[in-house]
């Protein structure tokens, strides 16, 4: 059996989807390949040894401390003993998560690791990065227009004359739809501004696109693999509520009804994004198909939710893959990647 430690919760606002995904993997996992120990990151930054039955929706802020100690297999110690560790599965979404930072902290303790390294994590985290490097290898996304902390801050009548009356105003390194808000008029302008430099330094306009937004997930390290494509269906903003609660105003349709030419350029594209942005392992590319045909990437994330109702594993599971099968090919690849 292989020892793995899961890591789930911390210091993003993502905090509690990391602790729904942590749930289903915990559920979902093979216990006969895998003995498990879970760490959470409290909402404060610590780090605690945690039973399984006792995950809520928040980490305590006390609790069994957990210390890290690089230079062997055997690097995480707390009340229980973790032994030597042969994986890590980083269920962490979001800043100091999901952005490279934590990935780097266990490069250090030289443990394979799910999902992208340092270098993939970081740039697919930060927009306005995944916008440039996509540009640069010839992939479509929306036109956008970036705002930093301390920069004069333009009217809406600016923007709206070089991008449309429509506009979507993001911070620049979040997920889940957190800080994001569409604006179509004057009025709405200055809250919406406000409202994203709360979670980032970096602030994203983006011209509105017109079409469908399709998902694919992406598995591999080096050669990767595309599965079939999920649509969403929602409102002005497909919000945090609509991608975690039961929400009337949205839906997923997995397999999406496109056409055969459709379903290609959108898994080329997807492909395409994944190594681009030095991807491994896994991680979900959320794109938009315009009538005229043109596929844009809207975004890439590298560790997306693995929660009842999460795209990710349904994605794999209208392929003919369990979700405990997604699990072991996951470690696998950590695994292959690490060596």
């Amino acid at each position: 059996m292989k020892n793995l430690v899961l890591i789930c919760g911390g210091v993003s606002p993502e905090h509690e989807i990391s602790l729904r995904s942590a749930k289903n993997v915990l559920k979902e996992i093979d216990r006969s390949k895998y003995n498990v120990h879970v760490v959470g990151i409290s909402k404060s930054g610590k780090w605690l040894e945690m039973d399984e039955d006792s995950l809520g929706l928040t980490i305590p802020e006390t609790g069994k401390s957990v210390s890290i100690k690089p230079g062997s297999k055997d690097c995480f110690s707390g009340e229980s003993a973790f032994g030597e560790i042969d994986v890590i599965f980083p269920i962490l979404h979001g800043p100091n998560g999901e952005d490279g930072s934590v990935q780097g902290l266990l490069q250090v303790l030289d443990i394979p690791c799910v999902g992208p390294g340092v270098l993939g994590s970081s740039v697919s985290m930060d927009k306005e990065i995944t916008k440039r490097l996509l540009n640069a290898e010839g992939i479509l996304v929306a036109d956008w227009i970036l705002l930093r902390k301390g920069d004069n801050i333009p009217t809406y009548e600016e923007v709206a004359e070089k991008l449309g009356d429509i506009l979507f105003v993001k911070p620049a390194n979040m997920g889940s739809s957190v800080g994001v808000t569409r604006v179509s008029e004057a009025g709405e302008w200055s809250n919406a501004i406000d409202e994203a430099f709360l979670f980032d330094k970096k602030v994203l306009i983006e011209k509105c696109l017109v079409g469908r937004e399709l998902e694919c997930a992406v598995l591999g390290n080096d050669s990767p693999r595309a599965s079939g494509v999920g649509e969403v269906q929602s409102g002005d903003v497909y919000s945090y509520d609509e991608k975690y609660a039961d929400s009337s105003t949205a839906k997923t349709i997995i397999p999406a009804d496109v056409t055969s030419d459709e379903l290609m350029a959108l898994k080329r594209t997807a492909i395409n994004a994944y190594k681009a942005l030095e991807c491994t392992g896994l991680s979900r590319v959320d794109m938009f198909l315009e009538k005229s045909g043109n596929v844009l990437v809207n975004e890439i994330n590298t560790m997306p939710g693995f929660t009842s109702i999460s795209m990710y594993p349904k994605l794999w599971m209208n392929e003919g893959m369990s979700y405990t099968q997604l699990i072991d090919e996951l470690i696998e690849l950590a695994i292959a990647n690490h060596g």
